[in-house]
């Protein structure tokens, strides 16, 4: 394993970025009630910051509020199988400026999902400013390299 220095970070970010948007899907765990849960969810990474949006009613809402933990997984397919993991803690952002910067930073359709635009009071960006960050090949097995914060 190989640690992430300050003068790599951006570097590394962009490769995590990269590699997260061939997997698409993230899986998010979350604890409810005691137990793990976890479900996909397609974020997008400005930078070290992660953000994805959900509705402020879900179970999935419900779960972050009571417990901010949580950890991501994505993996690519083959050939490369490249594996992140993404550590940190969950939290709500519901002003309309970051509403609406989220809103277009997100790299899918989210009208799709919320046809009121970045004010649908169904619509909430969750930012996630990860404290560990692995990006490595072959399910975790080679050229890992971990940033912290």
């Amino acid at each position: 394993m190989t640690a992430v220095t300050d003068s790599e970070q951006q570097a590394f970010f962009e490769a995590v970025d990269q590699a997260s948007r061939k997997a698409v899907w993230a899986a998010l765990a979350t604890v409810c009630e005691g137990e793990p849960r976890v479900r996909l969810v397609h974020p997008t990474w400005e930078g070290p910051v992660l953000w994805f949006a959900t509705d402020p009613r879900s179970p999935k809402a419900a779960q972050l509020r009571a417990t901010p933990a949580v950890d991501l997984q994505w993996q690519t397919r083959e050939p490369d199988f490249v594996h992140i993991l993404a550590r940190g803690d969950a939290e709500f952002v519901d002003d309309p400026a970051t509403r609406e910067h989220v809103w277009n930073h997100l790299d899918y359709d989210l009208a799709a999902f919320w046809k009121g635009g970045p004010s649908d009071p169904t619509y909430v960006p969750v930012r996630i400013r990860p404290t560990r960050v692995e990006l490595s090949g072959m399910f975790g097995t080679q050229d890992k390299r971990v940033w912290r914060s």
